[in-house]
């Protein structure tokens, strides 16, 4: 008979997070304010965010950033690996090439979605880890990340 020892460290297939948020503007007026200032609007303020290189939402733009865990700083490097734009939605689809240690994949789908006149903005993440238990960890941890976003989405294109 056969014994394999067990591996307690199984690799993580990855955990999925979406947060929708309805905003007033229609979805051009709301996809040409995805710019840098909004981008860093977005982070909230643990960790602290150093934009290094912001492109745009575009298929091939770059953003890179530096986080600041105070006792530590990590890189985190995203290109844009597709966009489209229709009469339905714009998209953009970001995916970690430099990531920090405690990821190991990230895939976000960003949908700015018509909604007659106003828009849908949707944050869909996969993201990897790891460790399975570590998703488990990081899930509501990036959860507030993204809820995060939403005053701020209101805010700058309003409520409808």
């Amino acid at each position: 008979m056969y014994n394999k020892p067990i591996n307690f460290i199984f690799p993580s297939p990855g955990m999925r997070l979406t947060v929708t948020t309805p905003v007033r503007q229609d979805y051009i007026t709301v996809m040409k304010g995805f710019t840098e200032q909004l981008f860093m609007r977005l982070n909230p303020p643990f960790p602290p965010v150093k934009l290094l290189r912001f492109d745009g939402c575009k298929k091939g733009d770059v953003v890179s950033l530096e986080l600041n865990f105070i006792l530590f700083k990590q890189r985190w490097d995203s290109l844009i690996v597709e966009s489209e734009l229709n009469d339905r939605e714009f998209y953009f689809i970001d995916e970690g090439k430099k990531l920090p240690f405690f990821l190991k994949y990230w895939h976000h789908h960003h949908r700015i979605l018509k909604d007659g006149t106003h828009t849908r903005l949707v944050d869909d993440i996969t993201f990897r880890s790891p460790f399975l238990l570590m998703d488990y960890l990081l899930y509501p941890v990036l959860w507030l990340q993204f809820w995060y976003r939403k005053p701020v989405y209101r805010k700058v294109f309003g409520t409808p």
